[in-house]
């Protein structure tokens, strides 16, 4: 599996495990967990994405659980979590209205949150997880540059930021934001033409994608054309219809990162096939033709 170095001593695989819903499934015992990260590493995929929201902000204490019957697992991967939305779940239960914080203290406290929940020493890879449209940007800026001084966090970025959002957050701070997590898909495939990835290309940094089979509504039948050509595509290299799906992603020079997520060990054991295939740059137009449904101007 490819790695990304996103800055000296700290790489990502090129695929990324998305444990969005590792909550809803039936099973989220330590051993199953650490199941499923397994089943990851045999591939080559080492990093984990997470987010204190997630499930209801339980789904880091389910890894954090595994973690804590497997002590080595944590030095075999990287762990990505996010931060600023309060919800009215879980430890704020008690809040009226879902809202972003991107204020220094609710950094600092989302930070000690993750790290207990995790049970880790530090975060890899923190993100601010939605622009916040009361963002103080000194603030967050200063936060985000304190936590990475601490040694708590590595590294840190953003997620579903615009490229004006990332510049303003950006100004404030003297440590990089290194990757900016946004919705990327053959259904969602406008980060491609409105300058999303070309600002992040432009300046080396890697985006990840999230939904990058566009919540398993691509294989739907409304999408009946594509998912036939991904399919025969699939047939010639071996694989099935989302590894070409994710592959025509791996393609593109911006050095995308699609995060992936199942709660199915049979699908996870595949997550890695998409880095199996070949694709030239007519297959790529090709698949991109059928998902535009018309051909390139």
């Amino acid at each position: 599996m490819e790695r990304i170095a996103l800055q000296p001593g700290l790489e990502l695989s090129r695929i990324v495990y998305g444990m969005w819903r590792i909550g809803d499934d039936s099973n989220t015992s330590p051993a199953h967990v650490q199941a499923k990260v397994e089943a990851c590493l045999e591939q080559g995929i080492t990093t984990i994405d997470q987010a204190d929201i997630y499930g209801g902000y339980t789904a880091e204490a389910i890894l954090g659980a595994a973690l804590r019957a497997a002590p080595t697992l944590r030095d075999r991967i990287e762990i990505v979590t996010k931060c600023d939305i309060v919800a009215p779940a879980g430890r704020y239960a008690d809040r009226r209205v879902k809202y972003y914080d991107t204020s220094r203290g609710h950094i600092l406290a989302s930070v000690e949150h993750s790290l207990r929940d995790l049970n880790t020493d530090r975060i890899d890879l923190l993100l601010i997880h939605r622009p916040n449209p009361m963002m103080d940007h000194l603030e967050t800026g200063a936060a985000l540059d304190e936590v990475v001084g601490s040694g708590k966090v590595r590294a840190v970025g953003a997620s579903n930021f615009r490229l004006h959002d990332w510049a303003l957050l950006q100004s404030a701070m003297a440590t990089p934001l290194l990757t900016n997590q946004i919705e990327i898909s053959l259904l969602h495939h406008l980060p491609f033409t409105n300058g999303d990835i070309a600002f992040l290309q432009e300046r080396g940094v890697p985006p990840m994608a999230w939904s990058p089979l566009g919540g398993g509504a691509l294989f739907e039948a409304e999408h009946g054309a594509l998912r036939t050509l991904l399919q025969s595509l699939g047939e010639d290299q071996g694989v099935d219809e989302s590894a070409i799906a994710i592959a025509w992603l791996l393609a593109h020079p911006a050095r995308i990162l699609p995060v992936l997520g199942t709660n199915n060990l049979a699908r996870i054991a595949k997550i890695g096939d998409a880095a199996k295939v070949n694709m030239d740059r007519q297959t790529w137009f090709e698949i991109y033709t059928a998902a535009l449904g018309h051909e390139v101007p």
